[in-house]
């Protein structure tokens, strides 16, 4: 591997779902953090577009998401340019970006008087940083937050009540700040300065507590002294919690709200609380192998917030030299299962199985395909060009039949409601002739392709997402490509249709000869083995099923009128029609 082609291949996936966003999200993470960004092979371009993305991705994830991803357990940053990019983002994000860059001295340094004035004071909550960058802190005027010491509290006692109902923060007196404090008075005894300072701390805090009742916030999870003059807050059961382990499958860490229920509990052993006894032989077996652990069940006793049933999901961690360092994931409450066949349809019942089926396949896949470019990159060793070249045919495979599992899984969503197309705005007719020209392209030696009527001057802007759009139309068209026959031509058009429902765009298709015979076009099995163009893994009628409930789900259709298949999205308005003939 002569230069780093990582970057490259994050880039060329098309991330449309949240859960691909996010994967994408922190991939570019994980290249960009390093001690410096990966060479792409000196085109600075893949490099400048790889921020681009990662700033395209923050619009799309919230800031909640992104902040809780880079402060992933384990995970750290010694690239300063993600430092200084991730710092001018939201709080959160910023906060847990300076709690994870893993800096030298010079680049701190270099970074923080570059740095927003927000984003300094997060540096203030580390207790990890040099000499230098906290004295150079020090001058930049980054101290820590609270109030004065309790001396200058005494004077202002009278100020004490708040403004406008928000109470200020309290301090906890440091042994510099008492070294700061000033003398009592002459007259004053040390006891009466004390006892005066206390009175004014005791009534500060009486202070705060009545505007919280006032505000109607007494109950919330803030941390209290127990002076008893509150009601105990009733448990609240923890629903779902972050967790990792060390190599023996024992917690080390979990979230705040959780820890201290938790941690020192062994998953994986005999003094594991399992559901049942196949339920701990998977377990055991996939922490023995070091594998990942997907929707595992397992059984926590203890505090009555944690206790019960539990689904985890969890992954393997290994060091830079490649040794096992423990489990890091995230347990979620097992749903109660009388509760949720009852509340769920049929329909959306069995598309949750095949979700569940199709989770189950995807692993071994995956991991056949891992393996598979293993051995065509080489990355383990040398290996015969015959190998390499069966390696890359496997991976290849297994690439479609990942592809044919997510339009299963899209299938199954978009049918029982479960996702909606996103809505946004697209030039259909520009998609249309960009699609077709490509479609062509592929044909051309077969003397056969789509025809193709519209107006030069006509512009039909369809109330959906561009990049959906563009793949509700590719499913369309090559399922019409790859089933024509040598020398034969599909007529295409597009027309603007006006009625009580709506404004509809509406794209007329004419079928080509082997689709047209089928009474029912939706379950139609051709595949297009002798075309370059492929509809799909699950042939034509697939491809088009899966095209009607993407357009369904965007307001429009998808339907067969003889030999004529018609496609309706619904138009934005202000659409530029033009004034002769649109389409035939």
């Amino acid at each position: 591997m002569f230069f780093d082609d990582r970057l490259a291949t994050v880039l060329r996936q098309r991330a449309a779902g949240e859960g691909s966003l996010r994967t994408q999200y922190r991939q570019l993470l994980d290249l960009l953090g390093r001690d410096r960004a990966p060479d792409p092979g000196g085109d600075q371009s893949l490099l400048a577009a790889a921020w681009l993305r990662l700033d395209a991705l923050a619009q799309a994830i919230p800031a909640a998401s992104r902040a809780r991803m880079i402060r992933e357990p384990g995970w750290r940053f010694r690239n300063p340019d993600l430092a200084e990019h991730l710092a001018d983002q939201e709080p959160e994000v910023a906060s847990a970006a300076l709690s994870r860059a893993d800096l030298s001295v010079d680049d701190w340094s270099a970074l923080i008087p570059r740095m927003p004035v927000r984003a300094r004071g997060f540096l203030r909550l580390r207790r990890d940083l040099p000499v230098d960058v906290e004295a150079l802190l020090s001058r930049l005027g980054v101290h820590d937050r609270g109030l004065p010491a309790p001396g200058a509290l005494a004077d202002r006692a009278s100020e004490a009540a708040p403004v406008s109902g928000v109470p200020t923060p309290l301090r906890v007196m440091t042994g510099e700040s008492r070294e700061a404090q000033p003398a009592a008075p002459a007259g004053q005894s040390r006891d009466d300065a004390g006892r005066s300072e206390i009175s004014a701390l005791v009534e500060r805090i009486a202070q705060f507590r009545r505007t919280r009742t006032e505000n109607g916030v007494e109950h919330d999870s803030s941390p209290r002294l127990p002076l008893g003059e509150l009601p105990e807050r009733p448990a609240r059961n923890a629903a779902s919690f972050g967790f990792a382990t060390d190599t023996t499958g024992r917690i080390v860490w979990a979230a705040p709200d959780v820890a201290p229920m938790v941690i020192g509990v062994r998953l994986f052993g005999a003094q594991a609380g399992l559901g049942t006894d196949a339920d701990g032989a998977v377990l055991a077996r996939a922490f023995a192998r070091r594998q990942p652990i997907t929707h595992g069940e397992i059984a926590l006793a203890g505090a009555p917030a944690i206790t019960g049933d539990w689904i985890i999901d969890a992954e393997p961690r290994f060091s830079e030299d490649g040794h096992f360092t423990g489990y890091a994931g995230r347990f979620r409450r097992a749903p109660d299962p009388h509760a949720a066949a009852s509340s769920a349809s049929p329909a959306a019942r069995e598309a949750d199985r095949i979700r569940q089926l199709l989770h189950e396949l995807r692993t071994p896949v995956t991991a056949v395909q891992g393996y598979a470019e293993v051995i065509q990159q080489q990355l383990f060793g040398p290996a015969p060009h015959e190998y390499r070249a069966l390696a890359a045919g496997i991976a290849a495979d297994a690439a479609r039949i990942l592809a044919g599992f997510e339009e299963l899984d899209r299938l199954a969503r978009l049918e029982t409601g479960a996702i909606r197309t996103s809505p946004g705005e697209t030039d259909l007719v520009a998609i249309l002739r960009r699609t077709t020209a490509q479609l062509n392209a592929a044909l051309g030696t077969q003397d056969a392709g789509l025809a193709i009527d519209i107006a030069a001057d006509v512009e039909l802007i369809v109330g959906l997402d561009t990049e959906e759009t563009e793949a509700l139309v590719w499913r369309v068209l090559a399922s019409l490509a790859a089933a024509v026959v040598p020398g034969e031509k599909v007529v295409v058009g597009v027309d603007p249709l006006i009625g009580r429902e709506g404004a509809f765009a509406r794209l007329h298709c004419q079928l080509p000869g082997r689709l047209a015979g089928p009474d029912n076009l939706f379950a139609a099995t051709i595949r297009g083995a002798d075309s370059t163009i492929s509809p799909g893994l699950f042939g034509a009628g697939f491809a088009l099923r899966l095209a009607r409930a993407e357009a369904r789900a965007a307001g429009g259709s998808l339907r067969r009128d003889k030999d004529v298949l018609l496609l309706t999205l619904p138009l934005l308005g202000g659409n530029k029609l033009a004034r002769g003939p649109v389409g035939t």
